[in-house]
């Protein structure tokens, strides 16, 4: 966790915008694409020195996205004492998560995040307009070699257009709001190779539902994937948004494609419905005068993107190099209950596993291809008895597509269920959810436990056209056109890991210079130790999505329903912990519980609750194998201390998981192990001591708190550290 000094002057730098930097011109060492992007939108950055995977950099994003979460950012914004938003051009607000809410409190949000945006010049999407990502890359927030975030997890789609899309937290849109930039690390730079084409009736979904189940040991975790290979040229625009937009489920930072003549094409097609639809037509002659080209995707901005388009260099480095070969792909579904589980679909439709809900919507598939080729599969049937087919399009312009190709009527006449173009089901919203013992196939992203609806449910993900046919069905199951004949085998593609990732960052922190500890920042946390025998324990399963759009909700609130989705006994087991625990008089220890898990410990949703619930039930410090970089982002920003022991993780699972295996509990059938240890994390040392029930101590060198992110932790958060910042600046 030693994060760099130049990181900590970056933060310093805040309120202080001097000019962005540039794409290197000679630069000193090669650089993939993304790195040449970020280098772009770098400020208050070295001139002549190149953009690195493993930098701190102060990002300027071209555009910044908030959702239903805008309400709580104003909260914060308003907090750290801003009353400015520093570039209102950068914003971007779209309302679609929670858009089946007709209720007065529901609507009053709404309209209260609609008249901040009009009194502030803010660009507004209301409800019923779509998913905001779908938004973003139709109205060209999103566009090819520029960089833009958002506060939602699936920033990573932009990259299906090549844009570097990244997410950020609550907490960082509002500090863009303030000052218009926030810190990032660059991630480590992976290559995925697809080669060959695809077969008949494979799709986009296939590909990275594949790359999640056969590449699932956090090969790409907290990277930044760049595609790549002969298999890309043959892959829609609408299959790689697909695809990147699930490379937030295998555990990546950003997934980007090239820009190549696929995604110029696309653009050239874009420029023209705009221009059909409100903006300018160069051949109609008119004696009016010509209505004003689109702000963001328009002739000027398409062919300076075709003089300057980026690639990676040559010799550029890269983390590691994945394979996969296209044309080895059969249909594949997720799951159950994990995208980390992935099964051709002749194995699971030789099963008939029956279903009762079927899914086609979300900001991963259901785009106008998407709904066609559902209704191709669905047309002159009926869905089945006993099964609800529920479908939303991504967007209002995506809906009025498929409505004109009568795509929309015969889903809705075969008897699917409409719904409003938002998020919905996706997010556990609205209605449609699992219920009890009830099976649903989807073509969203996510099929966490309890994500779309009861924990008791199981979740499966595949295309939309397997998604249609399995609802017609009762059953899981391929469309009538899938010809096993020109398919290849039924078993796993061909796939390879070339160069193996090598991740240097728990050696370089260890063997970092000892960090001072500064005034207010206790040198050790200490308490009880409990034990969570899991990996990838998302945030669906820290805090449940149905809790996440309540504004009013109270930290109190939140500590008692943290992990209820992973183990509902576990605030109650803290509460009564803590309620026991003896408090030191010692300034210089924090005491509290301390909770251990396994590896990719918070991937999932950038929902800041996931941090905030768990330091709220008293866990000041986390410790796991590994974290998901949103949520060691929200934790670094919200004062949740996290520290990776992959040593002591391996001997509480040798001496409590089941079998020795994270994934099924304790040995004793419980999900958080407490057996009675106590543990000293001297955080600045880089020391855990671990007290046994038998009395033994051990003791695991882990990496050092920097002094960067004990200044965080000393304000409160980042939020504090604007509010100070922005204090002292007016002083």
């Amino acid at each position: 966790m030693g994060i760099q000094t130049t990181w900590r002057r970056g933060l310093k730098a805040l309120v202080v915008a001097r000019g962005y930097a540039t794409v290197a011109a000679s630069p000193r060492v090669p650089q993939t694409v993304i790195e040449k992007v970020v280098q772009r939108y770098a400020v208050d950055w070295p001139a002549g020195k190149s953009v690195r995977a493993g930098d701190y950099v102060m990002i300027r994003p071209e555009h910044v996205m908030t959702h239903d979460n805008t309400g709580p950012v104003i909260s914060k914004f308003k907090s750290i004492g801003a009353t400015r938003i520093h570039n209102p051009k950068q914003l971007v607000f779209t309302l679609d998560h929670d858009v089946q809410n007709k209720s007065p409190k529901n609507l009053a949000k709404y309209a209260s995040i609609e008249a901040f945006a009009r009194q502030h010049g803010i660009d507004f999407y209301p409800a019923g307009r779509g998913i905001g990502h779908q938004v973003l890359v139709e109205e060209g927030y999103a566009f090819p070699h520029t960089l833009t975030v958002a506060s939602d997890s699936h920033s990573n789609m932009y990259g299906g257009i090549g844009c570097v899309g990244t997410p950020i937290v609550r907490t960082d849109a509002a500090a863009l709001w303030a000052t218009g930039k926030t810190w990032w690390q660059v991630p480590r730079m992976i290559k995925v190779e697809l080669k060959g084409k695809l077969p008949p009736g494979v799709t986009g979904k296939d590909v990275i539902v594949a790359l999640c189940g056969y590449f699932n040991k956090d090969e790409v975790l907290n990277g930044a994937i760049e595609f790549t290979g002969d298999g890309v040229t043959a892959l829609s625009v609408d299959d790689r948004l697909t695809i990147a937009n699930m490379t937030t489920e295998w555990g990546a930072l950003a997934g980007v494609f090239p820009v190549d003549e696929v995604t110029l094409d696309w653009y050239e097609r874009a420029l023209k419905r705009l221009e059909l639809r409100t903006f300018s037509s160069p051949g109609l002659a008119s004696s009016n005068p010509a209505p004003p080209e689109h702000p963001r995707i328009n002739r000027t901005r398409l062919d300076a993107l075709r003089a300057t388009n980026l690639r990676s260099d040559p010799d550029a480095s890269y983390a590691s190099h994945l394979v996969l070969d296209l044309s080895t792909l059969v249909p594949h579904v997720s799951g159950p209950n994990s995208v980390k589980v992935s099964t051709p679909l002749p194995v699971l439709e030789w099963k008939r596993i029956p279903i009762q809900k079927a899914y086609l919507l979300s900001c991963t598939n259901a785009r106008a291809s998407d709904i066609a080729a559902a209704a191709a599969v669905i047309k002159g049937h009926k869905v089945a008895p006993g099964v609800e087919f529920y479908v939303a399009a991504a967007s209002s312009e995506v809906q009025l597509d498929a409505e004109k190709r009568g795509d929309w009527e015969t889903l809705v006449l075969a008897g699917a269920k409409p719904l409003p173009a938002g998020c919905g089901p996706c997010i556990g919203l609205g209605v449609g959810l699992l219920e009890d013992g009830q099976v649903g196939i989807s073509a969203t992203n996510r099929n966490y436990k309890g994500r779309m609806g009861s924990p008791n449910a199981q979740a499966y993900l595949a295309s939309p056209a397997v998604v249609a046919a399995s609802a017609i069905k009762g059953f899981i199951a391929g469309p009538e056109s899938l010809d096993p004949a020109i398919l290849p085998p039924a078993g796993a593609p061909t796939f390879s890991l070339i160069t193996p990732a090598q991740d240097k960052a728990s050696s370089s922190e260890s063997a970092a210079a000892d960090e001072p500890v500064l005034e207010g920042f206790p040198a050790t946390f200490a308490g009880p130790l409990l034990f969570a025998p899991q990996d990838n324990l998302n945030t669906d399963a820290l805090y449940p999505g149905k809790y996440t759009y309540q504004d009013d909700i109270t930290l109190e609130r939140q500590a008692e329903v943290v992990m209820e989705n992973y183990d509902p006994t576990f605030a109650g087991l803290v509460a009564s912990i803590r309620k026991e625990q003896q408090q030191s008089s010692d300034p210089s220890v924090k005491q509290g519980v301390v909770l251990v898990s396994g590896y990719n410990f918070g991937t999932g949703s950038s929902r800041e609750q996931a941090a905030t619930a768990l330091k709220s039930a008293g866990v000041p410090l986390v410790i796991a194998g590994s974290f998901g970089d949103i949520f060691k982002r929200n934790a670094i920003n919200n004062g949740l201390v996290c520290i990776e022991s992959p040593e002591l993780v391996a001997d509480l699972t040798a001496e409590y998981a089941k079998d020795g295996k994270r994934g099924a509990g304790g040995k004793d059938g419980e999900l958080t192990v407490n057996k009675g240890h106590s543990v000293d994390v001297k955080v600045v040392e880089g020391r855990v001591e671990v007290r046994w029930p038998s009395g033994e101590t051990r003791t695991y060198t882990v990496g050092r708190v920097g002094a960067s992110v004990q200044e965080l932790w000393v304000c409160g958060g980042l939020e504090g550290y604007v509010l100070k910042s922005i204090k002292e600046q007016t002083a």
